[in-house]
């Protein structure tokens, strides 16, 4: 007999066809869903497998006695309270790595089209406006000064294709890495007064929940850019929509917000905001990347072994 797998969010369907090969996959609505949980298994599943912005809620965990694992597919552990789960003895794990590439990318996508005025000018030429008017000039990546707010892994991918653009790069984060060849900056306000472009790529989560707040925003200014890549929550989105609104920060580049997937409706109608609908690791070469690694762990926590990427 199968053992039981409680499927939260959508895998690639390659991945749950594996997935299915080897456990009987039982879907549930969301991540607080125990109602969705069949009555007779209840008691034996020992495994669910969830989305990084998804995760887990302690009534699910606490309603499954044998729970055993939650295998994240993603980075981002702050939709899984950790502790919570450490007291109830179950594992998580996430999938590190193998998406830096990716969001990195998307980082300085969003960028360079905020920079750029990419969309406002794809807008133009599909609009018939092409030799009817003409567009402001836009600013130039190259040379810029960029402020990493978070230089983990993903943050020090930023940092090495930004690079590329000859920009300067400092960053700010809970304590200086040593091994880095950026410059630390301590205080996250006096970073964002010397960025042109500030990126956020710090881990959600309490800890830092509204961390890049008004004061932060209004420091890097008018011409200043904001890409965050991050959490919705980490960026104070009431003090962005403001400032953005107000003329007080120059432009953004969003893919990620405080309550996906509901955007700021005032954000919408200005041209110097480009948005992404939280597709920073969705390329079909990471995404199956990811989802092999979240079979890796589920077979290894069945099969009794060391679990690849286990957080707790």
């Amino acid at each position: 007999m199968q053992p039981d797998v409680i499927l939260v969010e959508p895998l690639p369907p390659s991945i749950e066809a594996e997935l299915e090969a080897s456990y009987t996959v039982h879907r549930i609505d969301g991540p607080d869903d125990l109602e969705g949980v069949p009555d007779a298994i209840r008691k034996s599943v020992r495994a669910v497998v969830t989305g990084g912005g998804t995760g887990v809620s302690r009534r699910l965990v606490e309603g499954l006695p044998a729970l055993g694992i939650v295998a994240i597919n993603g980075v981002g552990t702050d939709a899984v309270d950790l502790d919570h789960a450490k007291a109830q003895g179950v594992r998580v794990t996430n999938t590190p790595d193998v998406l830096n590439d990716d969001v990195a990318d998307m980082a300085i996508l969003l960028m360079l089209a905020a920079l750029r005025g990419l969309v406002v000018g794809d807008r133009f030429v599909r609009e018939g406006k092409w030799g009817k008017g003409g567009l402001p000039l836009a600013a130039k990546a190259t040379g810029k000064r960029l402020g990493i707010v978070g230089l983990g892994r993903i943050g020090r991918a930023i940092a090495k294709r930004a690079e590329a653009f000859d920009m300067e790069i400092a960053y700010h984060g809970r304590t200086e890495r040593g091994d880095a060849p950026y410059r630390f900056v301590p205080s996250l306000v006096d970073l964002a007064s010397w960025s042109d472009v500030l990126v956020v790529i710090a881990a959600g989560g309490t800890g830092t929940r509204g961390l890049v707040g008004r004061e932060a925003i209004d420091a890097l200014g008018p011409k200043g850019v904001l890409v965050n890549v991050a959490r919705g929550s980490v960026v104070d989105e009431d003090a962005l929509v403001d400032a953005l609104v107000a003329g007080r920060l120059g432009a953004a580049g969003l893919d990620v917000f405080a309550d996906e997937p509901n955007v700021p409706k005032a954000l919408l109608g200005l041209d110097g905001v480009v948005f992404q609908p939280h597709r920073g690791s969705a390329t079909v070469e990471t995404r199956h990347a990811m989802g092999r690694l979240v079979l890796d762990n589920v077979r290894a926590f069945f099969e009794g072994e060391a679990l690849p990427t286990a957080v707790v």
